[in-house]
């Protein structure tokens, strides 16, 4: 049965870049170049502050002058204190799944994410729900989808993940405890297209429902 997300998703908001296989082809000629010289061999981590949260059916400011562009991608929910854990063991420490619109300005640079393109205020909506792990039988089985005013504009599955979500966790906590309540973003796919105020974005994965958000004009985003 699902639950109420608020409850359970307060920790940190930790994403992942390049974590789907053709995202990751399209950049490995950049990564024989400087100043990278070969692709990551560690997952490329960057962090949603605090004032980045936004839920289903909230409005997200488009930045005057900028180009927006929404993310598709399946959240995962810590339910159990993970550190040094097993791939074999890592789902034993997931509450459950959610959608997460991890939204960003263009990205220059995968190996730094940067603040300004990925830190601006409701840039990450989750919901509309946490679905418990039991009820999701595989996480690397689920279809992604990106609708913009009622039209798929992308569409991916999460077998295309270059590192599933058991070995996300065994990695990350290899080095840094991952705590009851925090949210890993597993990765958006390649395909990531520009939306306008004005525009409804949906994200559906399979099993987890509709997350819906409303790109708005900077003055209508506030009080």
């Amino acid at each position: 049965m699902s639950r109420a997300l608020n409850d359970h998703a307060g920790g940190t908001l930790f994403g992942v870049a390049l974590n789907y296989q053709g995202l990751l082809h399209e950049h490995l000629e950049r990564f024989s170049q400087p100043p990278y010289q070969k692709p990551p061999v560690k997952p490329v981590l960057f962090i949603k502050t605090p004032n980045t949260r936004n839920q289903h059916d909230g409005a997200v400011e488009h930045p005057a002058g900028e180009r927006l562009q929404p993310g598709p991608a399946l959240a995962v929910v810590i339910g159990k204190r993970a550190s040094r854990v097993s791939e074999a063991q890592a789902l034993e420490h997931v509450a459950g799944y959610t959608i997460a619109n991890e939204f960003s300005l263009p990205e220059d640079s995968y190996y730094r994410p940067a603040v300004k393109a990925k830190c601006r205020d409701g840039f990450c909506a989750l919901g509309p729900v946490l679905v418990p792990v039991a009820e999701v039988a595989d996480p690397q089985a689920l279809t992604i989808k990106l609708l913009v005013n009622g039209q798929v504009v992308q569409e991916n599955t999460t077998a295309n993940q270059v590192r599933s979500v058991a070995r996300l966790i065994a990695e990350l906590s290899e080095f840094m405890t991952l705590d009851v309540g925090d949210v890993l973003l597993t990765g958006t796919p390649e395909g990531r297209v520009d939306v306008q105020p004005g525009d409804r974005v949906d994200i559906e994965i399979s099993g987890l429902g509709r997350l819906t958000n409303h790109v708005v004009a900077p003055q209508e985003a506030r009080p």
